[in-house]
């Protein structure tokens, strides 16, 4: 696998050309396999990815079953019924990142004031990790 680079604002790394290219194959297939492209991609992720992520897999289906599984730039996502991503996974290996990454996009419902946070940097999951992730995936799925 290449490395990641800088970029200068006028290209891509082959990372995020990758994750590009990953997205416009989702497009031109449609919703696509949706759990099953989301459980291959879960099982080529190398650890500790992989077990989080199927973690992750296991706690939306559980709190949200409303959401739909899919894939989005070639990560695990989870969408509403008018097919917006709510959540997602971003493996770290994928991005070289020091850590994976769980988050919520606009269609979540979690606003709360002026601010909230949408993203959290995932180096291990435990049980506290996960009680706070269900409680996060099912208040932006309500």
């Amino acid at each position: 696998m290449t490395s990641v680079k800088k970029t200068t604002g006028k290209t891509f790394s082959d990372v995020e050309r990758a994750a590009i290219a990953d997205r416009a194959r989702e497009l031109a297939a449609g919703k696509g396999n949706g759990e099953a492209d989301v459980l291959s991609k879960i099982a080529q992720m190398p650890e500790p990815d992989k077990s989080m992520a199927k973690k992750i897999h296991a706690i939306v289906k559980a709190v949200a079953p409303t959401l739909s599984p899919r894939t989005w730039y070639g990560m695990p996502a989870y969408a509403n019924e008018e097919g917006k991503v709510v959540c997602y996974f971003k493996s770290a290996y994928k991005y070289k990142s020091r850590y994976a990454t769980f988050g919520f996009e606009e269609a979540a419902n979690l606003d709360d004031g002026n601010m909230w946070q949408t993203c959290f940097a995932l180096k291990k999951l435990t049980p506290a990790e996960e009680k706070k992730i269900a409680e996060l995936v099912k208040k932006a799925a309500s």
